[in-house]
């Protein structure tokens, strides 16, 4: 990702995106009338919890590679598979505590992935 053109808001923050299309946007906290820009974060989400954003996703690759590597760090994680969809995700902490989401497509359902099957979860749908 690289910094795109943003609109001249009113508040300091950055777009991020591939070429000229914005996937992610950034903004400061502690910013004077935030309540106005902000509308959707409350006050001190930035410093009292992980901040505004509940994850990040990121498309991955070779997740037994992945495993082994957060293993050999001793990161805790919290895989997923999602058999309908060949989805297998894993859930790490950053070290500031946003939860960040690995995707992985095309995984077989033979994969030895010991952790939660959405299939088995409760739905409200």
């Amino acid at each position: 990702m690289a910094q795109v053109p943003r609109p001249n808001f009113p508040f300091p923050g950055y777009w991020l995106g591939v070429g000229a299309e914005a996937q992610v946007h950034l903004a400061p906290h502690e910013v004077d009338n935030a309540s106005l820009y902000f509308i959707g974060s409350p006050p001190n989400a930035a410093k009292d919890n992980s901040g505004v954003i509940d994850h990040v996703a990121f498309l991955a690759h070779e997740p037994q590679a992945f495993i082994a590597h957060l293993n050999t760090l001793d990161v805790p994680y919290r895989p997923r598979y999602l058999a309908d969809s060949r989805l297998f995700q894993l859930f790490v902490k950053d070290p500031d505590g946003v939860t960040i989401e690995l995707n992985f497509f095309d995984v077989d359902g033979d994969f030895e992935w010991s952790g939660e099957d959405y299939n088995k979860m409760p739905s409200v749908v």
